[in-house]
């Protein structure tokens, strides 16, 4: 293997979980010619968060080298609904929804991806050509037994839960679109690997080469167990306000700022290891944090935004002496939300939910550097740092 093709590897291999197969990629890169990469996005919901990224970002590497990145919108599978990591049928979405989530997603995308070197496709194209014969003479390419090696579907026969018929279409048709767009590679998250396997078989039948398959890791949220999910409150979306992107990269732990560096930031390998070197030698870990919260801002804003942010996170928390390290903590909410008594209560921070009302009463209570003023104030899922008086202080996730 040359140089330039271990330095095109050493560069896509980055941060990845999977290769398959690894020496097709080798063999594909040597050729010189520009590959053929994609990467499909259902619009099922219109905003786009550094979870998301991940993936986007190892598509701005295929750009890099010089390949031809594909950003596929499953308007068609959209209207199926993604079965994948789900207990339950997904319910379909409406064209309409397909449609403004797309233009949304369009948007969002470029704040990564080159929109030169983008080429932006809908599913719809091939496969409302395809018609019902022929997504019937796709479906008797695989059998029941075959969809049931998926681990969802498995976990859901199993448990007695429901699976409709269409739901088994998913992956085919993900794999069709391989076909129709001639794909040398397709990324997709680790619960992908399914779906991103059957368009190497559909190829292959097709007479084609089979795709080289990347799999990318599902980037953990802010409470650095679970993944990162509108949904969980535990996400940084790349359209927040340059504030509140800052304050929430800054919540993260010590450690889970390490992952984010390898899979978030565009900073190399030699150049992340120094920071970790330089943090093992007696470095604060938060100067290291705020680098990547400058990175992050600067790419999704500008870099007057990331210095505007650093000022105002400085005059919220750092005159407050908010410490390096601070007890994590979780709650479970049995509810949508929970009264900001009760979590401090729960937490450790005070004794009594009569002492949380008195130190709100006496202004002592902060969120995230803001001062609590009203003692029915609720906190919802995610993460944050809570202060009661001068010294105490945790990060406080509210799990659902």
């Amino acid at each position: 293997m040359n140089n330039t093709v271990a330095d095109a590897m050493a560069l896509i291999t980055r941060g990845v979980d999977e290769v398959l197969l690894r020496e097709e990629l080798e063999k594909k890169l040597s050729r010189g010619k520009p590959l053929t990469v994609k990467a499909g996005f259902d619009p099922t919901a219109p905003d786009l968060h550094l979870g998301h990224t991940v993936l986007l970002n190892k598509l701005k590497a295929f750009q890099e080298l010089g390949h031809k990145v594909i950003f596929l919108i499953g308007d068609f599978t959209g209207m199926i609904g993604d079965p994948t990591g789900k207990n339950v049928t997904r319910k379909p979405l409406s064209r309409e929804d397909v449609v403004a989530n797309a233009e949304t997603y369009k948007e969002q995308v470029f704040k990564v991806l080159d929109p030169e070197r983008t080429e932006v496709r809908f599913n719809s194209e091939w496969m409302n050509e395809l018609g019902a014969a022929g997504m019937i003479k796709l479906a008797s390419r695989q059998t029941v037994a075959r969809m049931l090696e998926r681990d969802d579907f498995k976990k859901r026969y199993k448990e007695g839960q429901a699976i409709a018929i269409h739901e088994f279409l998913y992956p085919l048709v993900q794999g069709w679109d391989s076909v129709a767009l001639k794909a040398d590679v397709e990324l997709g998250g680790t619960d992908q690997r399914f779906n991103l396997l059957m368009g190497r078989e559909l190829q292959r039948e097709e007479g084609q080469e089979p795709q080289t398959v990347i799999t990318v890791p599902l980037l953990e949220g802010l409470d650095g167990v679970q993944k990162m999910s509108k949904s969980l409150g535990n996400y940084v979306g790349i359209t927040d306000a340059p504030n509140d992107m800052f304050g929430k990269i800054m919540s993260v732990s010590d450690d889970l700022m390490w992952r984010y560096f390898e899979l978030l930031s565009f900073r190399s390998s030699n150049e992340i290891e120094v920071l970790k070197a330089s943090v093992e030698g007696g470095e604060n870990p938060r100067n290291v944090k705020v680098l990547l919260a400058k990175e992050l801002i600067t790419r999704f804003h500008d870099e007057n935004a990331a210095e505007s942010a650093e000022q105002d996170f400085i005059q919220r928390f750092q005159k407050n002496a908010i410490p390096d390290d601070m007890p994590e903590v979780e709650l479970k909410l049995d509810e949508a939300q929970m009264g900001i008594a009760s979590v401090l209560k729960e937490a450790g921070l005070v004794a009594s939910t009569s002492e949380a009302m008195r130190m709100i009463k006496q202004n002592a209570v902060k969120i995230d550097g803001e001062r609590v003023s009203d003692n029915k104030t609720t906190c919802a899922h995610g993460t944050s740092v809570y202060q009661v008086g001068k010294r105490k202080f945790a990060r406080i996730t509210l799990l659902k």
